[in-house]
């Protein structure tokens, strides 16, 4: 039975309260089984079609202080919709606010890993520390069931190690048979070694020289990779159907208390597209904002201490050429101690590096520096050069680590979770990883319901609750969309002839929406929008149209960052496209030609975050 630590926050009281993943009897099992197959039925019998924007703001100014949700999360996140998801699937009446757009922070910006923690297994040993020991063997239960409830989302995705000293050869194979050990039956695959020759053939830019020191294999373990920002766009839409009540672009401007008892009790709220203002009440409030998470606190009680450590991650995206097609390679260890990795990533490939202490900022930018020192990093493990004109994107992302943030670093910082409630009854979940979101959330609803005194009608059930468009999914998905689509169009010449999606395009589809990819093709055909967005990229124009009407996609930041990854993969063709994206979404959403310069010069401004400053032209 796994127990979530609650720690009291300045004023409360000292005790510590343990809440508890309750015992589900006979009975109980049965009705949580039925919650799973309601929220199925939902999905299907909507078509994927979420509620509107509309009635979901609708339904959040109608609460009250006679009529309040169960639960208001703060922060539309991994965790912040994980915890929506978690409330709504037990039966509980949820409302869940975000300042921007689902996934618009942290959540878009990891390293697109589902890792069960390698380093954390070294350290446990290294350290004889049983708790690192328990955060892989609990890393490695979430990683499955992520991979199960969204796997057209995610997927394995081999390693490799290159090792230049049989030392290193030998620390390696032994470290990762280890790991293959913890995994037990959740093993992905089994880790293998690599020859010099198949590590070079499986990995054709790696160097058979690094420093002076000559290759002598590889070693190969699997981890899962993912989309994130779409899983998280997943989970908004799936804790709509179960019933919350979920809105973007909707700023918390204050908090209300209880005034007698002082606690926590709702939110002064400003929608943001709109700057309308109203109320949200509810009886307990979670915060989940990540690095924000402070600052929420601090609206409830201005002395309240920080503890949040931010920790940056910078990451480059460089053409598919400089690494293959399946294959990712980890240094574990840099001239510095940091991690650097090569990942491909929807047909570029993906290069970063580790944590480092940072400033919060809502758009945060790699630091010219840290860039440098990726480059320099991969340049010595490759055969071929690593030119800075070749970068297509560059992004940092914001890692909110619970710790003491006079921290001198953030390398031996516990990367586990904490779920804090304070004098004022707000409760905050924050620290952890992508990985364990959905168990952070389960933690932080068993806090809100000992907390509320909530009455769920089940226990928790998103273990194996699968994520909107999951369902009718398998990998040959693809094919089936191929074959199905089909419209005439008429060439330069007056003939009319047959048009069909190409494989890329398909593939792409089924793993962004899954077997909802049925309905992106549905109004390619029907409605004339089957053309792609930027030259080299499979995004089509349905996908705009697509995104706002069932997935809350409000901006063409929203579009170009999180529903689609075109700012991520090449900030180029994000500006190519942008001038299509706001067409279709103007015609969608009914903007004034003011509003669409205003989309214009915002997601220009945001698109410049994505290039280093090498690479602007003024």
């Amino acid at each position: 039975m796994r127990k979530a630590v609650i720690r009291a926050g300045a004023g409360a009281a000292s005790a510590i309260v343990i809440a508890k993943s309750g015992f589900i009897d006979g009975t109980a099992f049965a009705r949580d089984r039925s919650e799973i197959e309601l929220v199925k039925e939902k999905i299907l019998s909507r078509n994927g079609i979420v509620p509107s924007r509309k009635e979901q703001e609708l339904a959040l100014s109608e609460s009250s202080l006679e009529r309040p949700f169960d639960v208001l999360v703060i922060g539309g996140g991994a965790t912040g919709t994980g915890v929506a998801l978690d409330a709504a699937s037990r039966g509980l009446r949820v409302g869940l606010v975000e300042r921007e757009d689902f996934s618009s922070g942290t959540s878009s910006r990891s390293t697109k890993l589902l890792h069960g923690g390698v380093r954390y297994l070294e350290k446990a040993v290294f350290n004889l520390d049983y708790g690192q020991l328990k955060l892989v063997f609990h890393a490695l239960e979430e990683r499955e069931r992520v991979l199960q409830n969204a796997p057209h989302i995610c997927h394995p995705l081999p390693t490799m190690t290159p090792c230049y000293s049989w030392f290193e050869l030998a620390y390696y194979w032994c470290g990762l048979k280890a790991y293959d050990l913890v995994a037990g039956p959740r093993m992905l695959k089994l880790s293998r070694y690599y020859s010099v020759k198949e590590a070079c053939d499986a990995f054709p830019t790696l160097s058979k020289e690094s420093n002076g020191r000559k290759l002598r294999g590889g070693v190969v373990y699997y981890d899962g990779q993912m989309d994130d920002s779409r899983l998280n766009v997943g989970l908004a839409c799936t804790a709509a159907f179960a019933g919350a009540s979920v809105l973007n672009h909707a700023e918390v401007i204050s908090l209300h208390k209880d005034e007698q008892s002082g606690n926590v009790i709702g939110s002064r709220v400003r929608d943001k597209l709109t700057e309308k203002e109203f109320d949200i009440y509810a009886k307990v409030v979670v915060n989940a904002a990540g690095p924000f998470c402070d600052s929420v606190r601090q609206m409830a009680d201005g002395s309240a201490p920080n503890i949040i450590c931010p920790s940056s991650g910078a990451h480059v995206v460089l053409p598919d050429y400089y690494g293959p097609e399946c294959l990712g390679l980890i240094i574990p260890k840099t001239k510095d101690g940091r991690v650097v990795f090569m990942l491909p990533w929807h047909g570029k490939t993906l290069a970063g590096t580790t944590d480092s202490i940072s400033k919060i900022t809502y758009l945060p930018q790699p630091r010219e520096e840290d860039i440098d020192f990726i480059l320099q990093a991969i340049n010595d493990y490759l055969n071929i050069e690593v030119r800075r004109t070749d970068i297509l994107s560059a992004w940092s992302g914001i890692r909110p680590l619970a710790t003491n943030p006079t921290a001198k670093d953030t390398a031996s910082i516990s990367r586990d979770h904490i779920v804090h409630v304070d004098s004022h009854g707000l409760i905050t979940i924050t620290g952890g990883k992508w990985t364990t979101y959905r168990s952070m959330a389960e933690d932080a609803t068993n806090a809100a319901i000992q907390h509320g005194k909530l009455k769920p009608s089940n226990g928790c059930v998103t273990a194996e609750l699968p994520v909107v468009g999951a369902y009718g999914w398998d990998p040959s998905f693809y094919a089936e969309l191929a074959q199905s689509y089909g419209h005439m169009s008429r060439t330069k010449d007056g003939n009319m002839v047959a048009r069909t999606i190409d494989t890329n395009t398909a593939k792409h589809l089924t793993s962004a929406y899954g077997s909802m990819a049925k309905h992106v093709v549905a109004i390619a055909q029907k409605e004339n929008l089957g053309r792609k967005l930027a030259e080299g990229h499979p995004y089509l124009e349905a996908e705009v149209a697509y995104c706002a009407r069932n997935e809350y996609c409000e901006t063409a930041v929203d579009f170009i960052g999180r529903r689609t990854r075109l700012a991520f993969l090449d900030a180029n063709a994000a500006s190519e496209a942008l001038p299509r994206v706001i067409q279709i979404l103007s015609s969608e959403q009914g903007w004034s030609r003011g509003r669409e310069i205003r989309e214009r010069k915002e997601a220009e401004a945001y698109l410049h975050t994505f290039k280093p400053a090498s690479q602007i032209h003024y």
